[in-house]
């Protein structure tokens, strides 16, 4: 779906369908230019018990010459950003496969931001994103018809604003569409070959690593779980100099597992295929560089992929093997379902060595403990400095991408420790998410600030949102280009 700006008013046109935004309790100002509807709107709102709130609609027809214009009063309720993204999701959600292929939204009369425009504009376009490559049977009432989206009467400002969305949005669709991919499709190698496609034309500058070269670095940890499998592992890196030469000023670092099947700690059959999106961290630290490339930020960034398949087979790592890292400390392997902190673990540390980065943001599809924990509303959050954890936990709320923070403290450390090497990869039953994010913590080195963030329940969701339909929500991409905005642009 496309989005375009316009002058006038779109109450005047007599094609598609039009949305007019209204208000908590606004019905009445509702601004009708030359079409007769406040009688039949203000029936309309009162027996759906519409009040403006954001992100409702109500439908109605208003005649037009010797036919009906269709009009969607649209709720924006306080008028906040985050209640304008709200409507432009709703709007999408009613439209995308009605019938419909163009729509105008008319501004005249209203008064509000270029942000909260763009904000609109944007969770309008990631609402709409659809993913129907292998659907070759979908029914012509399934697909998706609604193909432009005009707003008229934008404030000034808001191209600019939009540009920012609009990068943004690009990122949120990288992201979808790696976990969205079936895993024999989407392994290691066609991972970094779809980002390589998605960044090319611009300045970002990426590196590889395959297996010899990461074997050359001793990184153990990482290779160990790639044993089991016929694909190869890759490092992939992306590195964005916004601020002109030097250091990267933060790492985000993502877990990529393609797929996961627990390796000889085998999960489970039902459910399993949900673990194509284990990769979903990777996923979405490429999407934000991408909108971080897209809209020009002003900071050097390098987001990092671990990227490995976790399969079993003959040559796969055994529950009681020890691996040696890339920063020389052993790890006792108790269950090789407990994979993706031995993938962070020598990420964090080749970009520790290479980059001498002094700050790190971490994404994983850790643990399943964090979904009993927080279920699917929040993302959970660790961290070694209050600032950092506070800097995330507010780009959280202001995206809509939150986060929920959880202890750290030495006394959860030594339930990781083991009797025969640095450290084992699984502690107690308990505190299962902590002393996964103490495990990948032991890899940060001092005076590095760190973050973790377990985002199992948040990658993939079974249930439309305000930005997504069911599957792949894009969750990570608005919250890190918020936080390097916030926290590293000035």
């Amino acid at each position: 779906m496309q989005i375009q700006f316009a002058t006038g008013q779109g109450a005047t046109s007599t094609t598609g369908a039009l949305a007019l935004p209204v208000a908590r309790d606004g019905v009445g100002a509702i601004a009708w230019g030359a079409l007769d509807g406040a009688a039949l709107a203000t029936a309309a709102a009162a027996a759906a018990r519409f009040t403006g709130e954001a992100g409702s609609v109500v439908e109605l027809f208003v005649p037009v010459d010797a036919g009906a214009r269709q009009v969607l009063l649209l709720g924006i309720g306080d008028g906040t950003p985050a209640d304008w993204g709200k409507a432009g999701g709703a709007l999408v959600a009613r439209l995308l496969t009605s019938g419909v292929t163009d729509a105008t939204l008319d501004l005249s009369g209203t008064t509000t931001a270029p942000d909260a425009v763009a904000r609109l504009a944007g969770t309008a376009t990631q609402r709409a994103w659809r993913y129907d490559r292998y659907r070759t049977r979908l029914p012509e009432t399934q697909k998706p018809s609604l193909a432009t989206l005009t707003i008229v009467g934008a404030p000034d400002g808001t191209d600019a604003a939009w540009g920012v969305q609009s990068a943004i949005t690009d990122g949120m669709a990288l992201t979808r569409q790696l976990v969205t991919e079936p895993p024999n499709i989407l392994y290691p190698e066609t991972f970094v070959d779809r980002v390589c496609a998605a960044f090319e034309g611009t300045d970002a500058i990426i590196d590889v690593l395959d297996e010899a070269a990461m074997r050359d670095l001793g990184m153990g940890a990482l290779l160990g779980v790639s044993l089991g499998s016929a694909r190869e592992a890759r490092l992939l890196a992306i590195r964005w100099q916004g601020a002109g030469d030097g250091d990267p000023a933060v790492a985000l670092v993502g877990k990529g597992v393609t797929f996961d099947t627990g390796g000889i700690s085998l999960k489970p059959g039902a459910g399993m295929e949900d673990m194509k999106w284990d990769m979903g961290g990777a996923g979405a630290v490429a999407g934000a560089m991408l909108s971080l490339v897209k809209r020009g930020a002003r900071a050097n960034v390098i987001g990092v992929c671990g990227l490995v398949e976790n399969m079993p087979d003959g040559a796969a790592t055994r529950p009681s093997d020890v691996l040696v890292s890339m920063s020389g400390q052993t790890i006792e392997v108790l269950n090789t379902d407990a994979e993706g902190r031995l993938v962070l673990a020598d990420a964090v540390t080749w970009v520790q060595r290479t980059h001498r980065v002094k700050t790190i943001v971490d994404l994983a599809t850790l643990t399943g403990a964090m979904i009993v924990s927080l279920g699917n509303e929040y993302g959970g959050l660790f961290a070694n400095d209050d600032t950092l954890a506070g800097q995330l936990a507010a780009a959280g709320e202001e995206t809509g991408d939150k986060l929920w923070r959880f202890p750290l403290s030495d006394t959860y450390d030594k339930l990781i420790d083991s009797p025969i090497a640095d450290m084992k990869n699984v502690g107690p039953r308990g505190a299962g998410s902590i002393t996964a994010a103490q495990f990948v913590g032991r890899f940060v080195e001092k005076g590095v600030r760190w973050a973790h963030l377990d985002i199992a329940g948040m990658v993939w969701s079974d249930k439309p949102g305000t930005h997504h339909d069911k599957g792949a929500t894009g969750y990570g991409v608005r919250l890190l280009d918020r936080f390097v905005a916030d926290a590293f642009e000035g």
